[in-house]
Order: structure tokens, then sequence, then C-alpha cells
């Protein structure tokens, strides 16, 4: 694929510290004699709405018959969307956050919690922006080579950061490299996660994919650019705005546009839409 679509961010996201129980630190100058800074930024510090899909657009993804966690990689839909997600968070680039701010572009966090430590303040001006904060384990180990209880202690400790700092607990959990079991899914249902959330495809942001080069694109089934439903994986890696850049220009240049996976998901699975309702005996 090729193209790029310049944006000029021009939007300047929040950027406070983070205290324990999740505010960020705020002070205001001693002669504002006006509302304070706390809540003039109130009404920004709730989730950003993106826009729903259409009844009848989309096949709701059903729960699992085991009632374990689902595992999804997409969603069926006729529309022509794809789902931007993004993982770990080891390198903060506040561009980044004004480009999404600035394009309301919906995408979704997979947070590695260890990344949390210093640089919380980054991910609150994405939450800001209207990125949930998901489950992406507290260390990035391989989750089917660990005991259960290990498997449970990296995605309970997880949740349980992200709660404290951000204000909600995550339904949705990603392992790392896409390595579960079954397992996995129970420990992960005991953590409060309602789904797994693998992916179709892969933007090799700031790296090289096998047979595609730096930032190359691949689909999981082989073919060629997006699919409708496409969940699209992403990392949090330097120069990840300029690549978020070159991403949007590829979506919209094949007549794409991004939408928000958590409007597509039942809240059985960890979602915003309702659950349909049971069929009639």
């Amino acid at each position: 694929m090729r193209g790029k679509m310049p944006v000029t961010a021009t939007a300047v996201a929040v950027a406070a510290g983070v205290v324990a129980a999740g505010w960020p630190v705020v002070v205001a100058p001693a002669a504002d004699k006006g509302p304070s800074t706390r809540t003039v930024l109130a009404g920004t510090l709730g989730d950003r709405r993106w826009e729903t899909p259409k009844p009848g657009s989309y096949t709701v993804p059903k729960p699992a018959p085991d009632g374990l966690p689902a595992v999804l990689s997409r969603i069926e839909t006729q529309d022509k969307v794809v789902f931007l997600t993004i993982d770990d968070g080891y390198e903060y680039d506040p561009e980044f956050v004004r480009l999404v701010r600035a394009e309301k572009v919906p995408i979704l966090t997979f947070l590695t919690t260890t990344y949390v430590k210093g640089q919380g303040q980054y991910f609150w001006a994405l939450r800001n922006a209207g990125s949930q904060m998901e489950n992406h384990t507290v260390g990035h180990p391989n989750m089917a080579q660990l005991a259960p209880e290990a498997q449970k202690k990296q995605i309970c400790d997880a949740s349980a950061t992200i709660e404290t700092a951000y204000g909600r607990r995550p339904t949705m959990f990603r392992p790392p490299f896409g390595s579960y079991n079954e397992t996995t899914r129970k420990m992960a249902g005991e953590c409060g996660i309602k789904s797994i959330l693998l992916w179709s495809a892969e933007f090799y942001n700031g790296t090289s994919g096998p047979g595609v080069g730096f930032n190359g694109f691949a689909r999981g089934d082989g073919g060629k650019g997006f699919k409708p439903g496409d969940i699209v994986l992403m990392h949090y890696r330097k120069g990840l705005a300029e690549q978020f850049r070159t991403i949007l220009g590829w979506i919209r240049e094949q007549g794409y546009r991004p939408a928000a996976v958590e409007n597509y998901l039942p809240r059985s699975l960890g979602g915003n839409a309702p659950d349909p309702a049971p069929a009639k005996p």
C-alpha cells in the first residue's frame, strides 16, 4: 500500500500527573479568580463518545458457549470500518496524542502496566482523547508458558492498576504475542475480563514485519489491503504520530474509516452495545 495523508495537529492534549486516586494533579495560579482548573477540566475527563453502528449493519459477536471470555479477531460487518488497536506503551509521543485529538480517531489501547510508572499522565491524555485502557498484562510475558496463578496475577494486577489510575476496570484482554490457552481464558474471566481481542491484520509501525519490510502491513489471511471489520494491531513505538498519519492515509485511500470496536461489542463481551434479545422459544 502507498500514500500518506498529511494531518495538521492543532489540539493540545491534557497531560497532567496522576495521584493515587487517579485524579490529575492540577495547580491553578494563585491570582486566578475564576472557576478552578479542576472545575474547568472536569468536562474533558469523561470518555469521548464515538459513533455507534446502525442496527443490522453488523453481526453482534456472541458469548463463548463455555462461559469463558470469547476470543475475537475481527467483527463481521457491512460497514467499511477498521478498528485501530495499539499495544504496550513504552514510547511516549505527545504529537500522537495531539493528532488523535485533532483527527478525532477512535483507538483502543492495550496497556502493559509496567510502562505506566512515571508516565501515567501520558495515558491520562490518551484516555481523555477517547481511548479506553484495556489489559495487556503487567510485564508482557508469553502467557501460555505460565502456570495458572502466574497468569492470573499478570491479568488481575494489570486490571487493578488500570482501574486505580484511570477510573475504569478493563473488560478486554490481549495476550502478548497472541499467545494464550484455556487456562488464560479461565484466569482472565476470574479477573473480570469478558473478551479476548486478537487481530486480523498488523501494521508493523516502527519495525519490520515478515515479508513486508519496515512499516509494512500484513493480513493474517495473506490477503491485501483492508477488509470490513478488521482489527488492526499497532504498537506504541518511536515516531508513532507519523506512522499513524501513514495508516490513516491508507485507510482513507481505500474508502474506509476507523471506528470504535467497543461500540460493536455487546455488554456481555465488555463493549457498549446492547446484548441481543434472547431468541423466542
